[in-house]
């Protein structure tokens, strides 16, 4: 062979080992290589929706990529999880976890998939607490005097809620199954009615997010008597917890991203590590602390341990306070 051939056979041959070497270049790019969706299983302008936008947010910036967020709202967020549980698991459909997914696995008989099963926990994003708001008519300044008030009127006093079997419903029926006080349960759609009518004395008692009335509770307009989680509000400092009254008391809502189930574990890991890394932003931080929230970082198995956790008790308190979707 002449040494112009060979340089040329050579230079054949080692752009056929380039060309066949492709697949395994574009296999090995690094997650993710196209926009990723983030399903929010209700309508837009709520406080699920602003924390997935938050998050969708950061992420794009931190990856390079679009997170966008698609609203597929429906009766307990139902509609977007049942997306996601039939979606690829390629990480490139993701689902905004609510604690109501923990509250549906028992309030729900006949849903089409298994939660727990279907659905790889990703990573935590933030707990909320409830807080217990009354109408100014109330004349109870405590949760003890609220119980007594309560008790004194058995069946006369009406808690609002933003729908049934919400977790802010489920919140109020734990309450009422640990004190044993009878309130008529008053379910609107939303927290806007809800509110509306606390205010105007159509109802006396609501659980509700601090985000969806904190206006009216810094300008004196709302009384709070409590908040639902095991420690005090970084936001609302000054306002005990329910526990400190009723031993063992506690509720909150919690969000967190999840995935198909048998996404790639490599996938869940390195959303995880980002998710993460945004939660440890002083900056983030701060904004959760402002609409009342803390953050939920851990392990996608720390994760998994919570939603576990909570279906277990949530269904507990539904069997026990027999609650029936409508």
């Amino acid at each position: 062979m002449k040494l112009p051939h060979r340089r040329k056979f050579l230079h054949l041959a080692a752009g056929a080992a380039a060309l066949s070497a492709l697949p395994r270049v574009a296999r090995a790019q690094p997650y993710p290589t196209q926009p990723v969706r983030i399903i929010v299983g209700y309508p837009p302008g709520g406080a699920t929706d602003a924390m997935a936008r938050l998050i969708a947010q950061q992420l794009s910036e931190r990856l390079g990529q679009q997170f966008i967020v698609d609203n597929r709202p429906g009766p307990g967020g139902n509609i977007g999880t049942e997306a996601v549980v039939r979606s690829q698991p390629d990480g490139y459909t993701l689902l905004l976890i609510f604690s109501a997914n923990a509250i549906n696995a028992t309030f729900y008989d006949k849903l089409s998939f298994n939660f727990i099963r279907d659905i790889a926990p990703v990573a935590g994003i933030a707990r909320s607490p409830f807080v217990m708001e009354v109408h100014s008519s109330v004349p109870a300044k405590t949760v003890p005097e609220f119980i007594s008030y309560a008790k004194a009127s058995p069946g006369k006093l009406r808690m609002a809620s933003n729908g049934n079997g919400t977790t802010a419903h489920i919140a109020g029926e734990l309450f009422k199954l640990m004190t044993g006080v009878d309130m008529v349960h008053v379910p609107y759609r939303g927290p806007e009615p809800a509110l509306t009518d606390l205010l105007a004395g159509k109802v006396q008692i609501r659980f509700g997010i601090p985000l969806e009335s904190m206006e009216y509770i810094k300008t004196g307009n709302l009384p709070v008597l409590a908040v639902t989680t095991a420690a005090r509000s970084e936001v609302l400092p000054d306002i005990p917890t329910v526990g400190e009254f009723v031993p063992g008391y506690e509720a909150s809502a919690f969000l967190g991203i999840g995935a198909p189930k048998n996404t790639p574990p490599e996938i869940v890991d390195k959303l995880n590590r980002e998710i993460n890394a945004v939660l440890s932003d002083p900056r983030i931080r701060a904004r959760l602390v402002e609409v009342g929230g803390t953050v939920l970082a851990g392990t996608s198995a720390d994760f998994g341990k919570l939603i576990a956790d909570e279906t277990e008790k949530w269904g507990k308190v539904i069997r026990a306070a027999n609650i029936k979707p409508e």
